[in-house]
């Protein structure tokens, strides 16, 4: 058998190197990766998907029982062992409802250790022989959702990022986050991910593009949502065309149900591309003069190019009305209901922002995940056939 790859998750080097010598001897097992804490395990599990973790369960910020959630409802792949110098019954019910699948209790002996990551490891892959469907691909439904505006500095990048993130741990399904803002793109900065490969490196093989060779190029957010960045440097996003995003959403619609595009704020030729094969365009506003001028401009602009009223939805972003502009007005100056409130929580967001974790996993207790969340619930419900007379979502704001 191929060697199971290990990730040993521990606050002590002490004890992570202790770890490491005693799977030294082993010959089923290599240790591919190591974190001092449970925020660090979850986002080396997204970029490493190791085959077992070996998971502390007493650690400093996030500790084992948090993390190991996290990473069983992102990554089930993953077979996550919780280690604890505790041996008590209620946190073996913890350990196992989080997610784990063992619990070894410290101290431990190397064969002892060994014998627990090979059973874990071999009774998940019987689990999944289980479950395998049958041979035959099975027909993707996709769903195309645009988030955008007429004027930047809005939270267009926060909205989408947190929206792919949030229906992507709803949902279960498989979510793809584009970042078609090419000349300053923020999607991978908002996510922390690292960047290798972005969208214009991947238009360089278009003549060669398929499923396998944009999947290459997608990077794994650790829960789950793949990321296509924008171009590193402006000067690149005058290479990519609207042929190449077409292309692009095209083969995504084979393997994802759901793409989320974050744009730019203009009718760029591969924004309107976008636009064009969105199911759900999202246009993004705030209570002030020149952004509400500009989306309206850009309503207009939609009309003309006969976009179906339902196919459009206006989010009003960082909502009050205590700068002067009462919600009725800025509804009558759109001719156009706002679908969704999102509240102004500027030291959320921001904190997330430079954290580089989404809010709607770690702050979902605040108002501003709470109507992230619930958009993302209500766009999956329309998009799915479930619309029928529904009110905008003015319960998100309060």
């Amino acid at each position: 058998m191929d060697k199971i790859s290990v990730m040993v998750v521990d606050d002590s080097y002490e004890t992570r190197s202790n770890v490491k010598q005693l799977l030294s001897f082993s010959r089923n097992i290599r240790v591919t990766a190591e974190a001092a804490s449970g925020e660090e395990a979850i986002v080396l599990a997204g970029e490493m998907r190791p085959d077992v973790i070996l998971m502390d369960i007493n650690m400093p910020g996030m500790d084992g029982i948090k993390a190991t959630e996290e990473i069983s409802m992102n990554m089930p792949e993953t077979v996550v062992v919780i280690m604890s110098v505790q041996g008590e019954t209620e946190y073996v019910r913890k350990a196992m409802t989080a997610g784990a699948r063992e619990y070894l209790c410290k101290p431990f002996s190397g064969d002892e250790l060994s014998e627990t990551i090979v059973r874990a490891y071999e009774n998940e892959m019987k689990r999944r022989e289980k479950i395998t469907p049958s041979s035959g691909k099975q027909q993707m439904r996709s769903r195309v959702i645009t988030i955008f505006s007429t004027k930047g500095g809005v939270g267009k990048t926060t909205i989408a990022s947190n929206l792919a993130v949030s229906m992507a741990r709803t949902s279960k399904k498989r979510v793809a986050l584009l970042d078609l803002d090419l000349q300053f793109g923020d999607v991978a900065i908002m996510l922390n991910v690292s960047v290798k490969n972005t969208i214009s490196d991947l238009v360089k093989e278009f003549g060669q593009m398929d499923e396998s060779l944009i999947d290459d190029y997608l990077v794994t957010h650790f829960s789950g949502v793949r990321v296509l960045p924008a171009p590193v440097k402006p000067e690149y996003a005058d290479y990519i065309t609207a042929n190449h995003i077409e292309k692009i959403i095209n083969i995504l619609r084979e393997s994802y149900n759901y793409i989320i595009i974050d744009t730019s704020a203009s009718f760029h030729e591969t924004v309107l591309t976008s636009l064009d094969m969105s199911d759900m365009i999202l246009v993004v506003s705030t209570l002030d003069l020149p952004t509400i001028k500009n989306v309206k401009s850009g309503l207009d602009v939609m009309e003309t190019l006969n976009y179906p009223r339902e196919k459009i939805h206006v989010v009003l972003n960082k909502a009050s009305e205590q700068f002067g502009i009462r919600y009725r007005d800025f509804e009558d100056v759109l001719h156009k209901q706002i679908w969704a409130y999102v509240p102004e929580d500027s030291q959320t967001v921001v904190t997330s922002v430079n954290k580089g974790f989404p809010f709607v996993m770690t702050r979902t207790e605040t108002k501003v995940a709470r109507a992230i969340i619930d958009m993302g619930n209500e766009l999956m419900r329309e998009l799915e056939g479930g619309a029928g007379k529904k009110s905008p979502l003015s319960k998100l704001f309060g």
